[in-house]
């Protein structure tokens, strides 16, 4: 496997509501290469959270100190999410506790304006790949980005052929069998300012997610 320098790891935690972020054009796909076309959602899925039943709560216990007639309102787990960012951002790792999610700059896997892959593309495909075979992943989404630069229909086009790209070389190097998500966004959910050219580079990426344990 290539191996290649890393800048220093930014690592941060953080907790946010439990939830899911639910066209393009869009293809579903198994590991054996068949893939379907399907309408897709009104927004890119996210893996629904599964998380442990919360911990019941005494509603008479004196240290609570509630008025009479109050109640507790209902219990809320927090997804915890925690956020590793290398290469100065261009590559990020967020596991929460329903999936991981790795996020690719798209100069770190493509050449300008193309969806083939480079040569540094295979060794941080590898070790995507090797975190879905470790977790026993057997779904994983696939998503392309673009910035708002061209025309809608080529970022579609560009940000689906990327994705598939990606679908490809993971599908070379999993040992198990997965049922692939493979969608094309166009520049439509951007994480990032497409005024300025930092925020543009943070747009164009690739995403590749799964459910956390399988």
């Amino acid at each position: 496997m290539t191996t290649r320098p890393r800048t220093p790891v930014v690592r941060r935690t953080v907790a946010a509501s439990a939830g899911v972020l639910l066209t393009a054009v869009a293809l579903t796909a198994t590991a054996g290469g068949t893939a379907l076309a399907d309408p897709g959602p009104s927004a890119p899925p996210d893996f629904a959270p599964s998380p442990s039943p919360p911990m019941e709560v005494d509603q008479n216990a004196p240290g609570l100190m509630m008025k009479d007639g109050a109640t507790l309102k209902a219990p809320k787990v927090l997804d915890i999410r925690s956020i590793i960012e290398e290469q100065g951002g261009a590559e990020r790792r967020e596991d929460s506790n329903s999936q991981t999610k790795f996020t690719l700059q798209a100069e770190v896997l493509f050449g300008r304006n193309s969806a083939r892959l480079n040569g540094e593309a295979y060794a941080r495909i590898k070790d995507i790949a090797e975190e879905i075979d470790k977790q026993g992943a057997t779904a994983v989404n696939v998503f392309g980005f673009t910035d708002n630069l061209g025309s809608y229909e080529h970022g579609r086009k560009l940000s689906k052929d990327r994705a598939a790209a990606v679908h490809r070389q993971l599908v070379r190097e999993l040992a198990s069998n997965v049922t692939f998500n493979i969608r094309g966004y166009s520049e439509d959910y951007p994480i990032a300012d497409n005024s300025t050219e930092e925020g543009r580079k943070k747009n164009r990426r690739v995403e590749v997610s799964f459910p956390r344990g399988g």
